[in-house]
């Protein structure tokens, strides 16, 4: 299913407030503008990255809001955030009801947090699909709605990996010059390891430790899954580039292993990923 270019927003009508989970808000915004929330939101606030990249600032932190992405906060948390690319989108959900605090404490979600996912985590497009369900419905906040936001967040809970403690948070703040060093590097075949250690100052067995312990995968790993989120992007806004231009272009040397990776990360090949965007 491919993205909404338009923006897309749904407000609560009346009637619904006795549910467990009731919905306030949710949508979808091709072009996220700066927001500020001194006194935050009344209710609790989901945002995520569908495309490009934003930072949030709450609690004293400042956090990336990549693809795969997102951050829950709880009511009344001021909080702002911004984008840093030329095109950040965001899907973004607020809820309340009568049992929502509850739910999300039996769900491990107490406080703010910070999560991300797999590429072929359902995330990505769920609230995309309540959109369009609204849609041909035209009753998002009925007990649908409410049964769809809790879908939402067993599945959050369920993909979602949680980058909340104190020590993780540390080892973000030491990796941004590293993960943008690499967002404008991905299309060089040739860096390894001791390249990106050296951008760090620091060992490769530390550099492996520190991504391990922060993103769950070694370093060379997220590098290629920046490649392979390079690829779809190529793949959609230039749709006269050949499959193995871009692979070319985001790092590989050859194009087979390009697809192949690709469709080990995506579950689809580059050609059957554009057809589908």
């Amino acid at each position: 299913m491919s993205l909404i270019a338009r923006r897309r927003i749904v407000f609560a009508h009346e009637g619904g407030q006795h549910l467990p989970i009731t919905l306030d808000s949710m949508g979808y915004n091709p072009e996220q503008e700066k927001v500020t929330r001194p006194d935050g939101y009344h209710t609790y606030h989901w945002i995520q990255t569908a495309q490009g990249e934003g930072t949030i600032h709450f609690e004293n932190k400042t956090l990336t809001l990549a693809e795969g992405s997102g951050v829950l906060l709880l009511p009344h948390t001021p909080h702002r955030y911004e984008s840093v690319s030329a095109d950040w989108c965001t899907y973004y959900l607020t809820f309340g009801g009568s049992s929502s605090r509850q739910i999300l404490e039996t769900l491990g979600m107490k406080s703010n947090s910070f999560y991300r996912w797999e590429s072929e985590a359902p995330l990505s497009l769920m609230l995309n699909e309540m959109l369009d369900r609204h849609d041909a419905a035209q009753d998002m906040f009925s007990l649908g709605a409410s049964t769809d936001a809790y879908r939402f967040l067993l599945t959050l809970s369920k993909y979602g990996q949680l980058h909340n403690n104190t020590a993780i948070s540390r080892n973000v703040d030491k990796l941004q010059p590293l993960l943008k060093w690499m967002d404008s590097q991905y299309g060089d075949p040739d860096i390894g390891l001791y390249d990106l250690a050296t951008q760090l100052g620091v060992s490769g067995r530390y550099l492996n430790s520190l991504f391990l312990q922060t993103f769950g995968f070694s370093p060379y790993a997220y590098f290629v899954r920046l490649r392979i989120r390079k690829s779809k992007e190529l793949l959609v806004s230039q749709p006269d580039l050949t499959v193995k231009s871009i692979s070319q272009l985001v790092g590989f040397r050859d194009v087979s292993h390009f697809v192949a990776t690709f469709r080990k990360q995506s579950g689809t090949t580059p050609e059957q990923f554009r057809r589908l965007h």
